[in-house]
């Protein structure tokens, strides 16, 4: 396989990701602003797809209707131009000071109402651009303290928000579905639909569910401690993973933002392994956009930007071609056979079997030798994870 992305591998970049001018709480700006017609100029020459943005990425925060349509045709223009695609557009919430307490779930009322025509706006616009996925982050939907928010209340205020935009769309006949991306804090110091789970369960309280699903992000599940390609196998079980954001993070702390990639290795592995093929005997599992949402480092200079741009691409690809490898090697079917991992899919009950049926087989409790597994019966799972690391290593072809 060729290591040069193409449209066709399918990977975006958020305008705000490229464009990240390398401030932080602690120092202002190491980069100037960047174009937007340039930034998708260069996404083009390096193989990129799609860009993706937040509604103040192309036009600050309280532009006019003029200085706001002036930078829509630029972008339609650059789009046109290097044929550059907006796979799927969000709004931001969080970053003004009148969202300071949240958009959707803010304890004034007003607030609340505004946040709601803003994204109504831009939801027209990705419909305008043709973006098929409308991303929610709700990074300041939450709270420091217990006593200064009902979380009932702004569950329900959170819903009540999900279900209009659900009558929106489908009123309007826009071919969009909706996507919660989860984060357990940051910038809140607790953040409202935390993990992928919380989401999972919130979307089957709305009243269209079937246009609702998440966003998972590498970094967002692993500040949380958990197993992101576990994450996204259950996300996929349910139907739900209608986009995904690609990054890297190094343990339990501040959200990073690196590189896909430049974290945990293994599970960057696994992930690209479980969107490229599925489950262990095959089959697409995810054929949307790779989508990277990272921060190049505050220690590059523009050039950094475009090596990183390359580097995300260029790490999936890497993982890519050794996750075939893998699929491809007879001892890794070996392994994957003594480890009874396609076992997994077979019923636990025959078909037509009730609970008579196993209450009355003998060979599953009374003849059943359960002390065979002492000493024998061995699954070999580090066996297999060894043969994964050869691969991921570059040790085996």
């Amino acid at each position: 396989m060729t290591l040069t992305p193409t449209k066709a591998d399918k990977f975006s970049f958020g305008l705000w990701t490229i464009g990240y001018n390398g401030a932080d709480p602690f120092g202002g700006p190491t980069r100037s602003a960047l174009d937007v017609v340039h930034g998708v100029e260069k996404l083009a020459e390096a193989g990129a797809y799609g860009l993706t943005f937040h509604d103040d990425d192309l036009f600050a925060f309280g532009s006019t209707d003029a200085e706001r349509q002036k930078q829509i045709d630029r972008l339609k223009q650059a789009m046109a131009d290097t044929g550059i695609v907006v796979p799927m557009v969000t709004t931001n919430l969080f970053s003004a000071p009148v969202f300071k307490d949240g958009g959707f779930t803010s304890n004034d009322r007003d607030v609340r109402r505004f946040a709601l025509r803003k994204v109504l706006r831009n939801v027209d616009l990705a419909a305008e651009l043709g973006a098929k996925t409308f991303v929610m982050w709700g990074g300041r939907e939450g709270a420091e303290y217990d006593t200064a928010k009902d979380v009932q209340a702004a569950l329900s205020r959170y819903r009540e928000a999900v279900n209009l935009l659900g009558d929106y769309v489908t009123d309007k006949g826009y071919d969009i579905r909706f996507a919660i991306e989860p984060k357990p804090n940051e910038p809140r110091g607790d953040i409202l639909l935390p993990t992928l789970g919380h989401a999972l369960a919130f979307i089957e309280s709305l009243e269209r569910p079937e246009l609702v699903g998440v966003n998972p992000e590498v970094g967002h599940e692993q500040m949380a401690g958990l197993n992101f390609t576990a994450g996204i196998a259950q996300a996929l079980y349910h139907g739900k993973l209608f986009h995904i954001d690609l990054n890297g993070q190094r343990s339990i702390k501040y959200d990073q933002d690196l590189v896909f990639g430049h974290g945990d290795l293994h599970n960057a592995f696994s992930l690209v392994d479980l969107l490229e093929h599925g489950a262990p005997e095959g089959g697409q599992a995810y054929t949307g956009p790779r989508h990277f949402d990272y921060k190049p480092s505050r220690t590059e200079d523009e050039q950094g930007v475009w090596d990183s741009v390359s580097a995300n691409m260029q790490t999936y690809l890497l993982l890519k071609e050794r996750a075939q490898a893998f699929r491809a090697d007879p001892e890794v079917q070996e392994a994957l056979a003594t480890a009874k991992v396609a076992e997994l899919r077979t019923p636990t009950l025959n078909e037509g079997e009730s609970y008579d049926d196993l209450l009355a087989d003998r060979r599953a409790y009374e003849d059943f030798d359960a002390n065979a597994y002492l000493d024998g019966k061995g699954f070999g799972f580090v066996r297999l994870q060894q043969l994964a690391t050869e691969h991921l290593l570059g040790a085996r072809s």
